[in-house]
């Protein structure tokens, strides 16, 4: 059984009490796996504040993988295939076109609050996520074009759009997809992202305080699971208790004296030490969009081509493998490997130093001898950068382009620092990373009518885009990503850096805690050894 103390302990304390399992005292914490048992809750440590816990308002991995656990979605998505399977819905057609997408709905769902699961949910919440506008960036990407959701009858819910939309199927499995009901959709956007939120899914959530923790308890009427899930009927877990702890060596500590279950966010040096202990360490790399340096070609620097191919030019990638996790990986496209559609663009993303020299020469950045730093009438070639996540490869990158006279100026910010400052529209360039199983996560970023993170006019790449969402065969979505990839890297658009990976260590006892097809973690069939 677990010891349930009370967090925290000085870190000092909670280090030296996992140096001791490293010397092989953890037999305590271990137990054998066998069959599945109930009870017992799970506590999860996060190094980043969810803020909000709407999954139709965020896109941040910490907060989807609290509102996985709250809400389900028509379809899901096998992780290992990329094919879209039954959960909400127990079928459907497409039209040829991709206009038109008829959805049959599993009887018997319910809602939290005791009210049913119906196409008018489907209708109400697709409704709602328009009436969102820009607080609901990626589920209004999903839906852009959307011309009407029809229910004729409360199982069938036909969706349609004014143009093929070829990505929809796929987003219909993802949590920012997801459904709440009536009650939950009557709240203010702040009311929603403060945890009123009552979904479907296998946890209801019971509280939630920001830059602290958040609550979950076992729904016990639920009995809809995706059809990829390994049993039926509730939660194996009484409730799932999530703690903001965002000094590493706390979470070690945590997790060696048993105070946690689960360390979110293991750093790369910890990794060895952790599994030595006994405490296994997993990770799935994130699909979609890698870490990359985001350019605002509306402002100065950053709306030269030159200089940000010569940005990604000096980026030697290969050297970066040795300051990221051996879970990690240096991009070698705008997408991550795990993410259908891929295509390996390493060859467009070569170390090539004399090349970048040669850019900022013919834009008229001068190297100063004494500083190291190019200049042009005056003025240094600096760029500052606002981050929030824990990525110490940043650094490196700082130096690799010090090395070609660039100035990068590293901003450690709190994530609500960063987002007031993109929405303040400070940036010169942005940092991020962001997850979709589907290479659509493409469209969703760079186009020009739609987001438009580089700020920039329509190009040939919207019309490649747009193609995308007319084909629904593999192939042809393929080699159209591909081509989309490689002019927004040539063009200076897309500075790909790092592949993610969620890194994450377990006690022992946590069995049945894997991710799914977006890297995130679905803890419906999760449970703990020593409870029972």
């Amino acid at each position: 059984m677990h010891t349930r103390s009370a967090l925290p302990l000085t870190a000092a304390a909670l280090s030296a009490v996992l140096l001791l399992s490293a010397c092989g005292n953890q037999s305590a914490s271990t137990a054998a796996a066998g069959e599945p048992v109930s009870g017992g809750t799970l506590r999860i440590a996060y190094d980043t504040d969810p803020q909000c816990v709407d999954g139709q308002q965020v896109g941040q991995n910490t907060a989807l993988n609290v509102t996985r656990q709250v809400t389900d979605s028509l379809t899901d998505q096998d992780p290992e295939t990329g094919e879209i399977v039954p959960w909400l819905a127990e079928s459907w057609e497409v039209s040829e076109d991709s206009r038109e997408f008829t959805f049959h709905l599993r009887e018997g769902v319910t809602f939290q609050d005791g009210t049913p699961f119906t196409s008018a949910s489907v209708a109400e919440n697709f409704a709602a996520i328009q009436d969102l506008g820009a607080r609901a960036t990626q589920g209004s990407s999903y839906l852009a074009g959307l011309r009407s959701v029809e229910t004729p009858d409360e199982h069938t819910a036909v969706v349609a759009f004014e143009e093929p939309n070829a990505q929809f199927l796929q987003a219909t499995s993802t949590m920012i997809l997801g459904f709440y009901s009536s009650r939950t959709l009557e709240k203010t956007p702040e009311e929603r992202c403060g945890g009123e939120i009552v979904g479907t899914g296998p946890f209801a959530l019971e509280s939630f305080t920001p830059a602290e923790s958040a609550s979950l308890v076992r729904y016990d009427d639920y009995a809809w699971p995706s059809s990829l899930a390994r049993h039926e009927g509730p939660a194996h877990l009484d409730g799932i208790e999530i703690t903001v702890v965002p000094e590493a060596t706390v979470r070690n500590g945590s997790l060696g004296s048993g105070q946690i279950d689960v360390d979110t966010a293991v750093l790369p040096q910890d990794e060895e030490t952790l599994e030595a202990s006994g405490f296994p360490v997993l990770s799935r790399p994130n699909p979609g969009m890698t870490y990359n340096l985001l350019p605002k070609e509306s402002k100065p620097i950053a709306e030269e081509p030159e200089v940000r191919q010569a940005i990604s030019k000096a980026i030697n990638r290969e050297e970066l493998a040795a300051v990221i996790s051996s879970h990690q990986s240096p991009a070698t496209s705008v997408l991550s490997q795990s993410t259908p559609q891929y295509t390996d663009l390493s060859a467009h993303l070569a170390f090539d130093p004399e090349g970048a020299a040669a850019l900022l020469d013919e834009a008229g950045w001068e190297l100063n001898a004494e500083t190291g730093i190019r200049e042009r009438d005056g003025e240094p070639l600096s760029i500052e950068l606002s981050y929030w996540q824990t990525v110490p490869f940043l650094e490196l990158v700082q130096q690799q382009l010090r090395a070609a006279g660039i100035d990068l100026r590293l901003e450690r910010a709190t994530l609500a620092e960063h987002t007031a400052a993109q929405e303040a529209g400070d940036l010169t360039f942005d940092f991020y990373n962001l997850t979709r199983s589907d290479a659509d996560i493409i469209r969703t970023v760079f186009d020009a009518r739609a987001r438009n993170v580089n700020e920039r006019e329509p190009s040939e790449i919207e019309d490649i885009l747009t193609e995308t969402t007319v084909t629904t065969d593999p192939d042809a979505r393929t080699e159209l990503f591909e081509q989309a990839a490689v002019k927004l890297i040539e063009s200076g658009h897309a500075i790909p850096l790092v592949e993610l990976s969620g890194v994450w260590a377990t006690s022992p006892e946590v069995q049945g805690l894997h991710f799914e097809a977006s890297s995130r973690v679905q803890l419906y069939d999760t449970w703990l050894a020593g409870e029972g």
